[in-house]
């Protein structure tokens, strides 16, 4: 749907039944804070059945309450300045019953992720990462939190794992990048544009491009040749990473899997060095 999906629910408004017209007003008059409600929520506030909201989804072309909530919430969280998501969160979370809110959003955002996770694509990115003379991870702002994590993690077992933030060393790292070469992005609303062009440039120089994102109208998404969405809305001024770090532990464990014998060596090799140099509190 290329429309706006406010736009879109004001100009159906004349072709819907009472209780949807219901609904959509609620939406249009609180679109800051309904994107962040379940349906059960929802429909309590506006006095509709759970179904006869489903039902209001799939009467404007979505396939049901979530992927509608998707386009509501790419939406308003593209539009709001981190201020504003700051206010927004005093209004969803409040006193104490808002910190098991916060708690009970993140356990949506891994149930989302599952279902959404797309496992040819998953292991797909295992075999390039395997296969990849080099891995270069692309991450900018909050989403290098993720980016650390992964690249420190993929190198113990790789030994070629190298995080790019910086444009301006760019021409130097990927002065030969092709297509034996895979590029990770990670980025979430609101995306940066940094990021985006350098995932777009290896994509033009031939590299394997896998984006980590929050969904399908990401703009990494037509940049990338494998996509592994991970859900991190939260009505808060910060993401939640939660769900994504998820996925990232699972591709790692998977790439681990896949490198066992040459993986037990190394870390035969790493507690020697470890042990050496008294790393570890006994």
């Amino acid at each position: 749907m290329n429309k706006n999906v406010y736009q879109h629910i004001a100009s159906s408004i004349g072709q819907m039944s009472k209780s949807h017209v219901r609904i959509a007003k609620y939406i249009l008059e609180n679109q800051n804070t309904v994107p962040f409600l379940t349906v059960e929520k929802l429909a309590k506030i506006i006095g509709v059945s759970d179904a006869t909201i489903v039902r209001f989804a799939t009467f404007l072309g979505y396939s049901g309450y979530v992927e509608l909530q998707q386009y509501l919430q790419n939406s308003v969280q593209q539009q709001l300045t981190t201020s504003e998501r700051l206010k927004l969160s005093d209004k969803v979370y409040r006193k104490e019953a808002g910190v098991y809110d916060i708690f009970q959003n993140d356990i949506e955002n891994i149930k989302l992720t599952m279902e959404k996770l797309d496992i040819d694509n998953f292991h797909k990115s295992i075999e390039h990462l395997l296969k990849a003379r080099r891995v270069y991870i692309v991450a900018h702002r909050s989403a290098m939190s993720l980016a650390v994590f992964l690249q420190y993690y993929l190198n113990m077992i790789l030994d070629h794992v190298e995080l790019i933030h910086s444009v301006e060393t760019l021409s130097e790292k990927w002065y030969g990048l092709d297509k034996e070469d895979v590029v990770i992005a990670i980025s979430f609303a609101r995306y940066t544009n940094s990021t985006i062009q350098m995932f777009s440039y290896a994509k033009e120089r031939g590299a394997t491009t896998i984006a980590i994102t929050d969904n399908l109208l990401s703009p990494l998404i037509p940049h990338a040749d494998l996509s592994l969405i991970a859900v991190s809305q939260m009505p808060s001024f910060i993401d939640s990473f939660v769900a994504p770090l998820g996925l990232i532990n699972a591709l790692i464990i998977f790439v681990g899997k896949e490198k066992k014998e040459d993986f037990y060596k190394r870390l035969d090799s790493l507690e020697n060095i470890w042990g050496y140099f008294d790393v570890f509190h006994e």
